[in-house]
């Protein structure tokens, strides 16, 4: 046995490349039956962050659907989902450079169906006894200040009829079996869907007309997801009434609870198309929960009102789609990169379809997550996932203690899994110990949990990662003085939150933050243009509030080195974000960094971009902390830096 060699934290060998990563991985995306075959999205960054369309058959064969010049991508929200259905071998999907709707036939080119323009179009279903789709359309060519949203059919010659319309949002529709009924999702502002939405049916004509429309649940503080009709034509849903999102069913005018549980079966609608359960019979029903955050597989006897764990070798799952003979979802476990799984349910057995990654990471090499939960601010318990330092190849010097990285999940309605990381395990082999936190305000914790941010982002939430900062720190179990905190998006936020309040961190890195919250009300898109209203508070009534808790506004207080990542075509956080608080950073002499990738939107999708934000990034780090990482191709230039 060779003995492990000696070397300080941050600087060991890693197999976890950013290479690896970048051009060796892809993102698994929305899942279809269609017969006995299964068709899924696959986001290849290799291919300058493509998303192709692939099938496997029933004998096993995996192909490509789409030409290589079509993506399969919509932009309605920004964030998209739900783009493209699949019936009896003809594939229907939405085209990421020109957001029309294409139909392709088996073994035939792509035929435009939608007419150039500024629609957008998003949660296709195919209406197929009528020859049409239902979409959710977002128009931006309405002339008013913000795109309109309705709910359309979409003809085979492209003629568009509107079907709902007057919310401001709408998803996921659902045809009932007999094509007699529609059900769909609303909301207003300044709502999200997971703070209050409504379920609407309505009946559909012969000839296509939605008659009278009835409300079935919701409001506005009841959050709804994925209304579904079951074989026998009766409408189930997912509410938060009880405190946990559980599942309903409509029937004779009355809801009523499928089989209470304290577990989620329900998911922020950041996407179309979202899924956590679907139906293997009338009566059977196969579903993915969530228990402190961690993804349980299990069915439900609607009959008896009765669950059923089902073994699987799985922590987190998302995609689900069921019918009475196999079921398909996107799986990740402990050990393994995500895979698409498909289950034959009388049996039990899980086959994997296709796989993010072909790589093997030997298990001496992977850091394996420990759900931790600890004391915050006001005696608050909060939640996360604790990765510690590991590779079977190096050990560091007597008495040093690792750096961490506390990561701060985007949303901030949403959560951070414990399912296999390759972009963790970069940072973990390397000698980094990783926390992942799921601070007041996340998903996968029940309800009250998820509302704990109401009025305090910005303050929860960076209290909760502080705090466990310092307690793994108190525990021998991180270098109290070198504690870094990242993230994307709203963790972003967060990160200069903590970096410009606290004095917990040594450094931190924004990938596509906010600094400035007056300036992101006036110019991010419709989705999330009142989010902050339940955050922060109502705009413009709480503007001392938003410059109280805007970095920007506060810069002389942050006095540690950041580096910034942001792309230049972001409509969700705007480039001026990270500009100004570069800006703002480098006149008062902070270290500084920022990478501005050209083309890239809000996430990076392109091989080459992932690539260089990662080594920049764990370089950023080497620097400030004082080791020399291994394998890193560019040194980022810092300002300010001596």
């Amino acid at each position: 046995m060779t003995l492990p060699q000696t070397a300080p934290y941050g600087t060991w060998r890693s197999p976890v490349t950013a290479d690896l990563i970048a051009a060796g991985s892809v993102g698994l995306g929305q899942i279809a039956l269609d017969g006995g075959d299964v068709y899924w999205s696959v986001l290849r960054p290799s291919e300058g962050g493509r998303t192709a369309i692939e099938r496997c058959d029933a004998s096993g064969a995996v192909a490509d659907i789409l030409p290589a010049e079509y993506s399969a991508r919509t932009r309605v929200h920004e964030y998209g989902g739900g783009a493209f259905a699949v019936h009896a071998g003809t594939v229907w999907f939405c085209n990421d450079a020109d957001q029309r709707i294409y139909r392709q036939d088996a073994g035939e080119a792509p035929v435009a169906v939608t007419p150039a323009g500024s629609r957008r179009f998003a949660d296709l279903i195919v209406d197929a006894g009528r020859r049409r789709l239902i979409a959710v359309l977002e128009d931006h060519g309405a002339g008013g200040k913000e795109p309109a949203n309705s709910l359309v059919a979409v003809a085979a010659g492209g003629t568009i009829e509107t079907l709902a319309a007057g919310a401001d949002f709408y998803a996921a529709p659902r045809l009932s079996p007999d094509g007699r009924q529609l059900a769909w999702l609303s909301w207003t502002h300044p709502n999200m869907p997971w703070d209050g939405c409504t379920l609407s049916v309505a009946p559909v004509a012969d000839g296509g007309a939605v008659g009278k429309t009835e409300t079935v649940a919701g409001g506005a503080a009841e959050a709804l997801f994925q209304p579904e009709w079951s074989p026998g034509g009766e409408l189930f849903f997912v509410s938060d009434r009880s405190g946990w999102w559980n599942l309903y069913r409509w029937a004779d005018g009355v809801v009523r609870p499928v089989c209470p549980l304290p577990l989620e079966l329900g998911l922020p609608q950041w996407l179309f198309n979202m899924r956590t359960y679907g139906f293997l019979s009338p009566a059977r029903i196969l579903a993915v929960g969530q228990v402190d955050g961690i993804a349980k597989l299990m069915t439900l006897d609607t009959a008896a009102g009765t669950a059923e764990t089902m073994v699987a070798p799985f922590v987190e799952m998302h995609g689900l789609v069921a019918g009475p003979a196999r079921a398909a979802f996107v799986g990740g476990g402990l050990r393994d990169t995500p895979v698409i799984a498909a289950l034959d349910p009388s049996a039990g057995t899980v086959q994997t379809l296709r796989r993010s990654s072909g790589a093997r990471i030997d298990p001496g090499h992977v850091s394996l997550p420990q759900a931790v939960s600890y004391e915050s601010a006001g005696g608050r318990v909060a939640h996360a996932f604790y990765y510690a330092p590991q590779n079977s190849e190096f050990s560091p010097p007597g008495g040093e203690l690792p750096p961490l990285i506390v990561k701060s999940h985007g949303g901030p309605t949403g959560q951070s899994g414990c399912g296999f990381s390759l972009k963790t395990q970069f940072w973990t082999s390397r000698g980094f110990a990783v926390l992942e936190v799921n601070y007041g305000g996340s998903t996968g914790y029940g309800r009250d949990y998820r509302r704990q941010l109401a009025g305090q982002w910005g303050v929860v939430d960076v209290e909760d990662c502080a705090a466990g900062a310092r307690w793994l720190a108190a525990q021998g179990l991180a270098d109290p003085k070198r504690l870094a905190i990242t993230g994307g998006s709203a963790g972003g936020y967060t990160t200069l939150c903590a970096l410009t309040f606290g004095d917990v961190f040594a450094a931190g890195a924004s990938h596509y933050g906010i600094g400035d919250l007056e300036a992101l009300v006036r110019d991010t898109h419709k989705f999330e243009s009142r989010y902050m209203d339940s955050l922060v508070g109502p705009w413009p009534e709480a503007r001392e509030t938003y410059r109280a808790r805007s970095p920007i506004h506060h810069a002389d207080r942050l006095d540690c080195p950041v580096i910034f990542f942001q792309g230049t075509e972001d409509k969700v956080v705007p480039p001026n974000q990270a500009e100004d608080m570069v800006a703002a950073l480098r006149g008062k002499g902070i270290p500084v960094a920022c990478l501005l990738f050209e083309g890239e939107g809000h996430g990076f999708r392109r091989a080459e971009n992932i690539k260089r934000a990662l080594e920049a990034e764990l370089g950023f780090y080497g620097r400030i902390f004082g080791f020399s990482p291994h394998g890193i191709a560019e040194i980022v230039k810092i300002d300010n830096l001596a």
